[in-house]
C-alpha cells in the first residue's frame, strides 16, 4: 500500500523522502500511518522496480535525494487504482472481540483510551477539514479536490459512528462492572 500511496503523491509533484513522509502525514496519514522506517524502504523498492528515479540534490546544509515517478510507475499506479475497491482490516475491532478475556477494569481502561483517541483524531480530521474547504473555495478547479474533501467528511463520518459506538460500550461495560 505505502509504495502506491508514495507513487500517488509523486504523480503530483517529484520530493524527497522528507517531503513525502510530512506530506503523508498531513493528507492521507489520518487513514494511513507510516515512518521513515518503512518509507526509505518502500523508495529502495520503487527505484529497484524503476517506477522512481532519484536525484541527489544540493541543500542548505546536506545532500538530499528527490524521487520522481517514472512512465512505469505511472503504469503502476493507474493499473492498481482501477483495481476494485476492497476493504481494509480493522485490528481494534478484533481486539474489542476478544476483549472480554481481560480483567474488567482493564477492559474499560482500553476502550476509554480508545475512545479519547478518536476523539483527538476527529478533532484533528476536523480542522484539516476546515482548511481545506478554505483552500478549495480559493482554487480556479475546486472539483479537482472532490474526492479529497470527501474522504475528510468520511473520515469525520467514521470516527463519529465509532465514537458514538464506544460510548455506548463504555457505559454497558461501566454498569456492569460495578
Amino acid at each position: 500500500m505505502l509504495e502506491y500511496i508514495i507513487l500517488g503523491l509523486l504523480h503530483e509533484e517529484s520530493m524527497s523522502g522528507y517531503d513525502l513522509k510530512k506530506n503523508i502525514d498531513h493528507s492521507i496519514g489520518f487513514f494511513y500511518k507510516s515512518s521513515f522506517g518503512s518509507l526509505y524502504p518502500a523508495l529502495k523498492r520503487l527505484e529497484e522496480k524503476e517506477w522512481v528515479s532519484v536525484k541527489n540534490v544540493k541543500g542548505d546544509s546536506k545532500n538530499k535525494k528527490n524521487y520522481t515517478i517514472q512512465n512505469a510507475g505511472k503504469v503502476a499506479l493507474f493499473k492498481w487504482l482501477e483495481q476494485p475497491l476492497q476493504t481494509t482490516k480493522n485490528e481494534h475491532l478484533v481486539k474489542i472481540f476478544f476483549i472480554d478475556y481481560l480483567e474488567k477494569d482493564k477492559r474499560l481502561n482500553l476502550l476509554k483510551e480508545f475512545y479519547y483517541h478518536l476523539k483527538n483524531q476527529k478533532s484533528k480530521l476536523q480542522q484539516v477539514e476546515e482548511i481545506v474547504a478554505v483552500q478549495t473555495s480559493q482554487s480556479s478547479n475546486s472539483e479537482e479536490f472532490y474526492h479529497r474533501s470527501s474522504l475528510l467528511n468520511y473520515g469525520v463520518r467514521h470516527l463519529e459512528m465509532e465514537i458514538n459506538w464506544l460510548e455506548d460500550l463504555i457505559k454497558r461495560k461501566s454498569n456492569t462492572c460495578k
